[in-house]
C-alpha cells in the first residue's frame, strides 16, 4: 500500500477552473520543487523531519506539517467527515510526486470522482486514472522543472496564470512545442486579482475563444 504525505484536508467549494462552483474534498499533498514566486502554499515546499507528525488531524493543524499516511487510512479519515462528497482534488505542493493510481482508483470504488492540480513538471498522475486533469503550467520557475509532454496530454484543462502578455507568449510556445488533447479547455487566471491581468485576460479569452478563471473563493472569503 502506497503512503501519501498528508499536508491538509478540507471540504469547500471549487473556486478556480472549469469546475469552479463545485463542491470538493481538497486532498493536499506536500513537497514542491518547482519555487513558483506566486505560490500562495510556500509552506508546502519543503519535507523536513520536525514538520512531520502522525496524523492528519495534526498535519492540519500547522500550515507546514505533513503526515504520511496510507491510502486506506485517507480514504476513511475522508468517509467519517465528508461521507456524501462527490469529488475529491489531490493538490499540493506538487502532487504528481507520487505515483497516485492506488489512491484513485480507491477514491472511485468508494463513489468518488477525482481531480487533480498539478504543475505539469511531474508524471505520478499520468494513467492513474483521473476524472479530471488541471494542468496549470509553470513555466521557466525557479526551480528550472521543465514541463512534460506526457503530463500536457493528459489534461482536461490547462490553467494558466497570467501577468503580462510575456506569459501568454510562453503559453502559445508550450502549447506549440507540448500540444494537449484537442478538446482540452484552456482557462487564463490572473494573477493576484490584478486589473492589468484580468483586462488581458479577457482580452485574450474573447480573442481565442478561451476561458477566463477568476479566483471566485478570493472574492467570496470561502478556503
Amino acid at each position: 500500500m502506497n503512503k501519501y504525505p498528508v499536508n491538509d484536508v478540507y471540504y469547500t467549494i471549487q473556486g478556480e477552473g472549469v469546475l469552479t462552483g463545485t463542491p470538493a474534498i481538497f486532498l493536499r499533498l506536500h513537497g514542491c520543487p518547482v519555487g513558483c514566486p506566486f505560490c500562495d502554499t510556500k509552506e508546502t515546499w519543503e519535507m523536513t523531519a520536525q514538520d512531520e507528525v502522525d496524523s492528519i488531524d495534526a498535519a492540519h493543524s500547522a500550515p507546514e506539517a505533513y503526515s504520511w499516511q496510507g491510502t486506506e487510512e485517507i480514504v476513511s479519515y475522508l468517509n467519517q467527515r465528508w461521507l456524501n462528497a462527490g469529488w475529491v482534488v489531490i493538490t499540493g505542493g506538487e502532487p504528481a510526486l507520487y505515483d497516485l493510481k492506488e489512491l484513485v482508483s480507491a477514491l472511485q470504488a468508494d463513489g468518488k470522482k477525482v481531480a487533480i492540480e498539478t504543475s505539469g513538471t511531474a508524471n505520478g498522475h499520468v494513467d492513474a486514472g483521473f476524472d479530471w486533469v488541471t494542468v496549470s503550467p509553470k513555466i521557466n520557475m525557479p526551480g528550472k522543472l521543465a514541463i512534460l509532454p506526457e503530463a500536457m496530454a493528459t489534461a482536461n484543462e490547462i490553467k494558466h496564470v497570467i501577468g503580462r502578455q510575456r506569459d501568454i507568449d510562453a503559453l502559445d510556445n508550450l502549447l506549440e512545442n507540448c500540444p494537449p488533447q484537442a478538446n482540452t479547455t484552456i482557462c487564463l487566471q490572473p494573477i493576484s486579482q490584478s486589473e492589468k491581468a484580468t483586462a488581458l485576460a479577457i482580452d485574450v479569452a474573447k480573442e481565442r475563444n478561451w476561458r477566463l478563471s477568476i479566483q471566485v473563493h478570493k472574492y467570496i472569503a470561502i478556503p
